[in-house]
């Protein structure tokens, strides 16, 4: 899978790097070690932030930085670590959905960065680019129903957008079937190691996905 940065994207944010990974998984509902693992990163976050401090994380404060870059504003359409991270600090806790989507669930809160976790084969073609949503281009968000993208960095294939930081697409969430992934990691931060962020979603993975054949590229803007 090649992705191309769009110039409407990369005319706007500098330095920007993308981490771009595909790999073999079996899927399931979500285990009671990943729930307890879950849990405790959750508490050790809520033990550490504000709502007031949360914006001010780096990885965090990179990607609302590249919103505003790109013609959107981070409060109304807060990216999805960011509002995981409220969501904790709020005191509401996780939510659970699969053994996959909660894994890049924790990949996201361990980094700081924007996640996206995609069923491989409801995507359309064999290249995706990085650009920004159009005025009017429709999207579906998971469990969000149509979502204004203009503004936004999208992810697109040969169909149209199916990843954005604030909300994935419907039409290529992942399922219990789910058997192959394609995983995006926006490091909006110049400072984070793109390494460690490919340690971390390989321990993740293998461990509550049993992810085989992973294979990862980065690209930069």
């Amino acid at each position: 899978m090649q992705l191309t940065i769009l110039p409407e994207f990369s005319s706007k944010v500098s330095g920007y790097r993308a981490i771009i990974i595909t790999a073999d998984v079996e899927n399931a509902p979500t285990s009671d070690e990943q729930k307890a693992e879950m849990t405790a990163m959750a508490a050790d976050i809520a033990s550490r932030l504000e709502i007031a401090s949360i914006n001010r994380q780096p990885a965090i404060a990179a990607t609302r930085a590249a919103y505003k870059a790109c013609g959107k504003d981070p409060n109304r359409y807060r990216p999805s670590q960011e509002q995981l991270t409220r969501r904790i600090v709020r005191g509401l806790g996780l939510y659970y959905v699969n053994a996959i989507v909660d894994a890049g669930n924790e990949l996201s809160l361990a980094t700081g960065c924007s996640v996206g976790v995609f069923d491989r084969d409801k995507l359309e073609g064999d290249a995706i680019t990085l650009g920004v949503g159009k005025d009017g281009e429709e999207y579906e968000g998971i469990g969000r129903g149509p979502l204004n993208i203009s503004g936004i960095p999208v992810f697109r294939d040969a169909v149209g957008g199916f990843g954005t930081p604030t909300s994935d697409h419907e039409r290529t969430k992942i399922s219990l079937d789910t058997k192959h992934i394609l995983v995006t990691v926006h490091l909006f931060d110049p400072n984070v190691d793109a390494d460690a962020v490919i340690a971390r979603f390989t321990d993740l993975f293998t461990r509550h996905a049993s992810a085989t054949a992973i294979n990862y590229t980065q690209y930069n803007s």
